[in-house]
């Protein structure tokens, strides 16, 4: 593992993904230095159009590239939609990261999602972890195109000395996030369960799942943050976990975001549903040796998602 520095100052940068939630992090934080930022609405360029993602690069010629574009969901989003999962990411990943190989890009930073590691890999999840065992089965269109793109960053490395790096978020929360009632993740699905319940006065919010997987959550605006630190500071074949070191079960969580919510009703849990991986938290040694930690609390974390919440749906 090598650090190394690397000058944002007069880039052009492009973040794929701006309007998701990791995209749009990437951006808040990226204004705050003197790049020049580089952003494509999908009406302009589809990102899983071959064509249109390598004429776009030869025209913009950006210095720097967070592929932060994906297509991302919960579990059940994941389990219903497995063949958009696959093809959606495996292009994306490909057209972006051999485009920026063919133009030229100084430096690439592709991230990948902890939910690729194996289902049941040793606690906490260290970043050789990955493809020793079976893939959670939920999501393994989705976890199969991540390590597909994290290989093909390894390979351009390794065969043409290109300065592309991979990073691990864990699971992410905060403005931008995706509140859809079946396709949301567990963060957002449950700030607008409760919220719905605090409105209509409902006695019970049923929870998905026995409530006893545990959960590692690091808020989106902190990620960004560690990725353009490792940008400016990491150069190496290996992966870094992006993560707080700290994790929490789902049940103790709902009563988090219920109290940020302000719902004071009964929180039971549905065993029928699916629970997903048993635990998943991430060891951040390595990112902590490369100075940098998390340092936005889980409560005021939540609290900030749920001020978003209530501005992107108009119910502030």
């Amino acid at each position: 593992m090598a650090a190394t520095r690397f000058e944002l100052a007069g880039k052009r940068v492009f973040v794929a993904g701006h309007r998701g939630m990791v995209g749009s992090a990437l951006v808040r934080r990226l204004v705050r230095e003197n790049v020049a930022l580089m952003t494509v609405p999908r009406s302009e360029v589809d990102l899983r159009d071959q064509a249109a993602v390598f004429a776009w690069f030869a025209r913009a010629k950006p210095q720097v590239v967070f592929l932060a574009a994906a297509k991302v969901g919960g579990i059940v989003a994941n389990n219903t939609l497995r063949a958009e999962f696959i093809y959606d990411n495996l292009a994306i990943a490909t057209n972006v990261i051999h485009a920026a190989h063919v133009n030229g890009v100084e430096k690439l930073m592709f991230l990948g999602s902890s939910c690729i590691y194996p289902k049941l890999a040793a606690q906490p999840l260290r970043e050789d972890a990955m493809l020793t065992g079976a893939l959670e089965p939920t999501n393994e269109p989705y976890a199969i195109a991540k390590i597909a793109g994290i290989k093909m960053v390894e390979a351009y490395r390794s065969q043409y000395g290109a300065d592309f790096i991979n990073v691990m978020p864990t699971n992410l929360y905060g403005p931008g996030d995706n509140y859809h009632p079946e396709y949301s993740h567990v963060v957002a699905a449950l700030i607008r369960r409760f919220h719905e319940a605090k409105r209509s006065d409902a006695a019970e919010v049923v929870v998905w799942g026995t409530g006893t997987p545990r959960r590692e959550f690091l808020y989106v605006d902190d990620m960004a943050d560690a990725c353009l630190h490792l940008m400016k500071t990491f150069s190496a074949p290996e992966l870094v976990n992006i993560g707080t070191g700290e994790d929490i079960t789902i049940a103790d969580f709902a009563r988090v975001a219920a109290a940020a919510v302000g719902y004071r009703g009964r929180i039971s849990f549905d065993p029928s549903r699916p629970d997903g991986t048993p635990r998943k938290l991430l060891d951040v040694s390595r990112l902590a040796a490369l100075g940098w930690r998390a340092t936005t609390p889980l409560e005021e974390g939540i609290r900030l998602a749920y001020q978003a919440f209530l501005r992107e749906t108009g119910q502030g």
